[in-house]
Formats: C-alpha cells, structure tokens, sequence
C-alpha cells in the first residue's frame, strides 16, 4: 500500500466488509479480459458469502478461475470545504468455491437475510422452501486482506 498513513489493521477492514451495503467482486472473464460486479455478502470467520444465480457469467468465470479480488466500501464523507473525501475501504483477495452442502447453503443463506432484511426473518423459511433449488451460494476463502481510511471527522 502506497499511503502508510492510510492503512489500517485486518479488524478494521472485516469490520468495513461486516457494515457496507455491498461489494464488488472482481474476476477474470474465460477470454481473459477483466469483469466485476456488486454483490450483497456476509462475513463469517475468514469466508465471505454470497447468494447468486445457478448460471451466468459470473459463475462460469468462478469455476474456469476461481481467484478473486473484492472491493468494499464503508462509511464516507465529503467535507464541503475541501477536495476531498474521507472514507473507510477493504480489499479482499481471496478463492471462491461454490457451496454445495445443503446445510452450509441454508446457514449462509440464513446469514444474508439475517444481515439484510433482519425484521423479516419470520419469512425466511418460507421463502427458502420455494427458492432453495434455484438458488446459488458461494464462500470466498479471505487469503489477504488491507483495509484504508482517510479518517471521517464531524459528520454534522
């Protein structure tokens, strides 16, 4: 990382990945050239999961070559006085690897709709019931993470 003062403990990045509202995962496409796209995830230990269709780009990128880069972004700030913007980011390296046990994609699904709609989780097995087989989850391994900040100073 080019800006030391800038770097910031893993903790700090986990935390930024445990409150932002999504991410962006990046790959590589099967001709070689670049893709990325957001995604809603959630963190449990060092593995990021995600829920996504069975079929598409994405997932056939992932399987042809699952290394990943991920992008999130947390709080930020833009002082009306300067030019500049004072933010908090995490950057994930890491492997993807397509969840295909039954109890471990309905405990990740669990943790995404905990994580997102936590007021509906009365529904939430309902809803799994119709939408279980049609229904993706993949867990990115955290291999290395950084997290940045430009500090967020009176936010009034």
């Amino acid at each position: 990382m080019r800006r030391k003062d800038r770097e910031r403990s893993p903790e700090f990045a986990k935390e930024v990945l445990d409150h932002c509202s999504y991410a962006v995962l990046a790959m590589v496409n099967t001709d070689g050239t670049p893709y990325c796209i957001p995604i809603s995830t959630v963190r449990e230990d060092d593995y990021l999961y995600f829920h996504c269709a069975l079929r598409g780009q994405k997932i056939e990128n992932l399987r042809a070559n699952p290394a990943v880069c991920l992008t999130a972004v947390g709080r930020i700030r833009i002082p009306e006085d300067e030019f500049s913007v004072q933010y908090e980011s995490a950057v994930v390296h890491g492997t993807a690897q397509e969840v295909i046990e039954d109890a471990e994609k309905l405990h990740a699904l669990r943790l995404l709709c905990k994580h997102y709609v936590p007021t509906n989780m009365a529904h939430f097995d309902a809803e799994i019931a119709k939408d279980f087989p049609y229904t993706g989850v993949w867990k990115i391994h955290i291999e290395h993470i950084t997290g940045k900040s430009k500090p967020i100073t009176d936010e009034s």
